[in-house]
């Protein structure tokens, strides 16, 4: 829940013109909704994707507050993120709803990009894998395998967002590769050429170094994103 009006078309013009010449890498901003309907008008021309920070499970109705696949597919939206770790602590949003979301965003035309990680706790627990697999085991159920021919996952090991400390590479790619032979387990092809982003205080100065790793592909970037040139510097990392 950062910015304004004014921030974001600053930062969108910045980050097109510090772009204008690549990377080859696929760049997307998810700035919040109130936002959605500038950030698609700047963004013409540019080739840098728009998405959501999150949507409803419903198509549509009385559903005062939430805000529908469709209605962010009408407003320019290529994906949504779906369960964020804030999105599941702070607001309790079980893997069972996530998995619901991604399906939704699917229904309406989005590409997800699902959200999967452990926290703290859970990492000193020794239990990152168990935790990983269950989230991504809960989509698959209810999604299926094929589903993922069309998604983007993101591996957030939530003890490294917004405080500054980052997985090593090889921590990163330790992860990666699990989801990644979890869905080769179902589908090799699929499993093998689905996207899987980092996000966990990604910044220009590690970008390079966790994107060298075989199976991160790129990033999912949270307060770095803010800065258009550090954006850009990181865009750059992963072209």
């Amino acid at each position: 829940m950062h910015g304004s009006r004014e921030q974001t078309a600053t930062l969108i013009k910045g980050l097109a013109a510090a772009l204008a010449e690549g990377p080859s890498a696929e760049v997307a901003v998810c700035p919040p909704f109130v936002y959605l309907v500038d950030a698609a008008a700047a963004l013409k021309g540019t080739g840098i994707r728009l998405g959501a920070q999150n949507l409803a499970v419903e198509e549509g109705g009385a559903y005062t507050g939430e805000v529908a696949g469709a209605m962010l597919r009408d407003v320019g939206c290529h994906y949504a993120i779906v369960g964020h770790s804030e999105r599941r602590s702070l607001y309790g949003e079980t893997d069972e709803l996530v998995a619901a979301k991604y399906r939704a965003a699917q229904r309406d035309g989005l590409v997800p990009i699902l959200c999967v990680g452990e926290t703290l706790e859970e990492r000193e627990e020794g239990v990152t894998e168990r935790v990983v697999e269950r989230q991504l085991l809960a989509v698959l159920g209810q999604a299926g395998i094929g589903s993922f021919s069309d998604a983007v996952v993101a591996y957030e090991p939530v003890w490294a967002i917004g405080t500054g400390r980052t997985a090593t590479p090889e921590q990163a790619q330790e992860v990666h590769a699990l989801i990644r032979g979890i869905l080769a387990s179902d589908d090799d092809t699929i499993g093998n050429s689905v996207r899987i982003l980092y996000g966990g205080s990604v910044k220009p100065s590690n970008a390079e170094d966790l994107f060298s790793m075989p199976d991160v592909d790129g990033g999912l970037v949270g307060g770095a994103s803010l800065d258009a040139e550090g954006f850009a510097d990181i865009c750059r990392a992963g072209g």
